[in-house]
């Protein structure tokens, strides 16, 4: 049974979220919806024993992936949550190996009033923020969002040097920024603060007559929207991404792609598929990819398909096309490479192969655990919980793994 609309106006139930209290959370919220104890374990990614655990107090929530399964899971609203933060030191923006020591002394040299801002100055912010891009995809969001905050901040210092057409540069710089730092919120599943970012970014890009930043940025909102189940938003922002004017080839084909998508999250084959092809074939001819969609190719959508053909249910096509996308994505790509690597498993669950199961899960339960926190960490529990209902013994295995790295 699904919580009541009120359930979080209980006075207990409200104390425990604000205590942090997730025993009495748990036994609460379960007396309140009349559910059990396994109805709950599949709801936030935990095996029954694990829930029994946590309510009886053997077992207390000390990582930060278990909290925020129970936070989604139950959907804790967030006013609820103690919401402070401590102010952190900002780091060097320079990444060893990564992030060049000479690009990024140009720049504090420009914002301590040592050299002229010019197009030099900006080039270099392009290739730091290059660099970055490619660094997230293989250490994650949470090791590089710290690093690029610190580079949007000085990098914003310099508007005020900019003039004419260097003006407008520096804002299209501004808006890829913020587009980038709204994926990174959304990749530690943080939405309000991917929203914010993303609102800056599309002002930005508006501002700057940036199309294909504008298109992108709505196209990630998008994703967003599918993220959190929202098939019909992510239409709507899908097929306006597709409209917007000064949006080249690629940048559309995101869009479209992200469209057809929530076709699929709301159960319609037809135009997922149809939109799907569309995007397909819009990609295959475009030559225009801007340099944040460096990862974009047709091995790239057929790994969206396969993600359409999980919401259809269509396991076996799912597998099919998870394994030709993840089979192009080169090595570097860890987070690329868990996440969909944790969806191939769930199709291996779903067509009921569970030692295929279990051994694509095992193969990126490391880098799901290091840099794919939380969605692909999310999605193996919600593959172990599969595995468990049906009784198969891989699913307390890969249960028994997860846990060791919780």
């Amino acid at each position: 049974m699904e919580p009541e609309p009120n359930v979080w106006a209980h006075p207990e139930l409200r104390a425990a979220v604000a205590a942090e209290d997730w025993s009495t959370l748990l036994k609460t919220w379960r007396k309140l919806t009349r559910s059990n104890q396994s109805k709950l374990g599949a709801l936030v990614g935990l095996a029954q024993p694990d829930i029994s655990a946590i309510e009886n107090r053997r077992r207390a929530v000390t990582s930060v992936e278990v909290r925020q399964r129970i936070i989604h899971g139950l959907g804790v609203p967030l006013e609820l949550l103690d919401a402070r933060h401590e102010e952190l030191p900002l780091p060097s923006l320079v990444l060893p190996g990564v992030v060049s020591e000479t690009d990024a002394e140009r720049l504090i040299a420009v914002k301590r009033g040592g050299l002229r801002l010019d197009s030099a100055t900006l080039d270099a912010m392009d290739a730091l923020l290059a660099a970055h891009r490619r660094a997230e995809d293989t250490m994650g969001s949470r090791a590089v969002a710290p690093l690029v905050t610190a580079q949007f901040k000085e990098v914003a210092g310099l508007y005020d040097q900019a003039r004419g057409p260097l003006a407008d540069r520096v804002v299209k710089l501004l808006a890829e920024y913020a587009q980038f730092l709204a994926w990174m919120a959304q990749d530690q599943d943080n939405a309000p603060v991917a929203l914010g970012w993303f609102d800056r970014s599309y002002d930005w890009a508006l501002e700057s007559g940036y199309g294909d930043m504008a298109a992108t940025t709505m196209s990630m909102k998008a994703h967003l929207a599918w993220s959190q189940g929202q098939g019909r938003r992510c239409v709507r922002l899908g097929e306006a991404a597709a409209a917007t004017t000064g949006a080249g080839e690629a940048t559309r084909a995101m869009a479209v792609q992200m469209a057809g998508r929530g076709h699929a999250l709301e159960g319609d084959a037809d135009d997922a598929y149809r939109r799907l092809d569309e995007a397909q074939q819009i990609i295959a001819t475009a030559s225009d990819a801007p340099p944040w969609l460096y990862f974009y190719g047709e091995s790239w959508f057929a790994a969206q398909r396969g993600m359409a053909d999980l919401h259809l249910k269509e396991w076996s096509s799912a597998a099919v096309n998870l394994v030709i996308g993840l089979a192009a994505f080169a090595p570097s790509f860890r987070r690329d490479r868990a996440w969909y690597g944790s969806c191939l498993a769930h199709a291996y669950a779903g067509s009921g192969e569970a030692e295929a199961t279990l051994e694509t899960s095992l193969s990126v339960i490391t880098d799901a655990s290091e840099i794919g926190r939380p969605h692909a960490w999310q999605e193996l529990h919600r593959v172990a919980g599969m595995l468990m209902r049906r009784g198969a013994p891989e699913g307390r295995s890969l249960f028994d793994a997860l846990a060791e790295l919780d």
